[in-house]
């Protein structure tokens, strides 16, 4: 058995132990930086999730195995520029970083000339951090209204916690407003953190060098 493999049982079965009686989350393996050699054995192994950061890289990796295998869904969980929008939607099935109104616009727009629907994410900035991407708290509502106005499947919220901080205090504050917007979905939880976040609902987790190893 491939080490990916592996390690994504193992951390499944860390979930399953931690968790009872809830739905056990979707984990994105978070392939950004590796060679589709590392990703082939966990598409063997029956997993269909996969996250990207960068648009150019998810089209040379992705399109052909996307082309042979419709199940495969691929998580843009990365910084989307506008410019790169209309590439993005070609090849992805969810965009987890929506943070302006601009972007969401651009998504609307990109999606209709395809005729596909895409499953968005907010991305809040849950720690009010400047150097970090996502909406600010106090502007959430407005962007979720606007974003679903112009006919954006907006499925749930998404953060990435201050570094060097405990997260279940922002996993916690996330859970709140996942539930005052009644969204069923929370990208919450990386390789560091991801058992905290299962504690708070989490629904999508984004796991990288715990499946694949440290970057190098």
């Amino acid at each position: 058995m491939h080490r990916t493999v592996e390690n994504l049982i193992n951390i499944e079965s860390k979930i399953k132990s931690s968790l009872t009686n809830v739905k056990l989350p979707k984990i994105i393996a978070v392939s950004k930086t590796f060679d589709i050699d590392k990703i082939i054995p966990l598409i063997k192994h029956g997993h269909l999730d996969f996250g990207e950061n960068k648009v150019q890289e998810a089209i040379d990796k992705w399109t052909a195995i996307k082309q042979k295998n419709s199940e495969i869904k691929l998580h843009m969980i990365g910084k989307l520029q506008t410019n790169k929008v209309k590439f993005a939607v070609k090849i992805f099935d969810y965009i987890h970083s929506v943070d302006s109104e601009k972007l969401a616009k651009k998504i609307s727009e990109e999606q209709k000339k395809i005729n596909k629907k895409i499953k968005i994410f907010i991305q809040v900035n849950i720690g009010s951090e400047d150097q970090k991407s996502g909406i600010k708290k106090n502007q959430l509502n407005d962007l979720i209204n606007f974003a679903k106005k112009i006919g954006l499947d907006v499925i749930g919220i998404m953060c990435i916690p201050p570094l060097n901080e405990d997260p279940k205090i922002y996993f916690k504050e996330m859970l709140k407003l996942k539930e005052l917007n009644n969204f069923n979905d929370l990208s919450m939880g990386m390789s560091s953190d991801y058992l905290d976040a299962c504690k708070f609902n989490s629904t999508f987790l984004r796991i990288g060098s715990s499946i694949f190893g440290i970057r190098s």
